[in-house]
C-alpha cells in the first residue's frame, strides 16, 4: 500500500497590516512579502508525515495563482514534498472560495487520471480570507467524502482513514473512505523547519504548470459573487478612563458608568 496525497496549499501575505485605497477600494499589494499561509504548513507537515509513515508514498503541494506562486510549492518542497503543481490561471486573480475549489478539483481530477489520489489535504483556512470552506467545496466538486477540524489522522490504508474532528462538546472519531478531503487544524502537529538538503531540492525542483484553459476553467461562470469595493475597518475609539484615589473609589465610578450606559 502506498499513498498519493496532494496538499494544497496558498501564497499569502506575511503581514495582516494590509492597506486599502481609499481611492479604487483595491489592496494595496505593491511592497507585500508573501509566503505559505500559516494554517497550510500543518496541512504540509502531515502530508510529509503521512508520506514518511507509509513507504512509498508521495506528497505534491498544489496551489491555483499566478506565475510567482511556485515560490510557495518550492517551500512546500523544502518542508519534504516530493514535488508541486502550479494552476496559472491569471484569469481567477482575486477570485472567491466557489472558483478556487472549482479551480483545484479540476486540477486534482487530472492529476488522478495520471495518478489515483489518496488523499487531498488543507489549511483549516487562509490568512487573508478566512473563509475555511475551500477543502470542503473542493470535495464537493469531486464528489469526495470530506471532513474538516482534524487534529489526528490515525489508522489509514489505501481505502479508508480513521481521523478525529474537534467539535465544540468534543471530538469526533471518523472512519472516511478514500479518496477524500481532510481540513487540518493546528493541533495535529508540530511544522517542520525546510532543512538544507530540502532547499537545495527545492531549488531545482521543475514545477509543472496547468492553465485555466487546460482545465476547461470560465471565469463568467465561476463568479457568483464580485468584491466591489474594500475599506479599512474604522478606528476604535479612546477607551474611557477611570479615575480614583482607591481601587474601591475607582470601582464604584467603574460601576455608575455601567449603570448609566444600561450595561449592569
Amino acid at each position: 500500500m502506498a499513498l498519493n496525497i496532494i496538499v494544497c496549499v496558498k501564497n499569502t501575505p506575511t503581514t495582516t497590516n494590509v492597506g486599502v485605497d481609499p481611492a479604487t477600494g483595491k489592496v494595496k499589494s505593491q511592497g507585500l512579502v508573501y509566503g505559505m499561509n500559516p494554517f497550510d504548513e500543518y496541512a504540509v507537515e502531515e502530508a510529509v508525515r503521512l508520506k514518511e509513515r507509509v513507504p512509498g508514498s508521495t506528497a505534491t503541494a498544489l496551489t491555483v495563482g499566478p506565475e510567482s506562486s511556485d515560490s510557495v510549492l518550492r517551500d512546500a518542497v523544502s518542508r519534504g514534498c516530493d514535488g508541486g503543481v502550479l494552476v496559472a490561471a491569471p484569469e481567477l486573480e482575486n477570485a472567491g472560495s466557489y472558483a478556487t475549489s472549482y479551480a483545484l478539483a479540476q486540477a486534482i481530477k487530472k492529476l488522478h487520471a495520471q495518478k489515483p489520489v489518496s488523499l487531498v489535504l488543507f489549511g483549516k483556512n487562509t490568512n487573508d480570507g478566512n473563509s475555511g470552506v475551500v477543502g470542503a467545496e473542493t470535495a464537493a466538486w469531486l464528489d469526495w467524502p470530506s471532513a474538516i477540524s482534524i487534529k489526528k489522522i490515525d489508522q489509514i490504508d489505501d481505502a479508508s482513514a480513521t481521523v478525529h474532528r474537534m467539535m465544540e462538546d468534543g471530538v469526533d472519531v471518523l472512519k472516511v473512505s478514500l479518496p477524500a478531503c481532510l481540513s487540518t487544524t493546528k493541533e495535529i502537529n508540530e511544522p517542520r523547519l525546510p532543512s538544507l538538503k530540502g532547499k537545495m531540492a527545492s531549488k531545482k525542483a521543475a514545477i509543472p504548470k496547468m492553465t485555466g484553459a487546460e482545465l476547461g476553467l470560465n471565469p463568467a461562470e465561476l463568479q457568483p459573487s464580485v468584491v466591489t469595493k474594500n475599506a479599512s475597518p474604522a478606528p476604535r475609539p479612546a477607551g474611557v478612563k477611570i479615575d480614583g484615589a482607591t481601587g474601591v473609589e475607582k470601582a464604584k465610578k467603574l460601576v455608575d458608568v455601567l449603570i448609566e450606559r444600561k450595561l449592569i
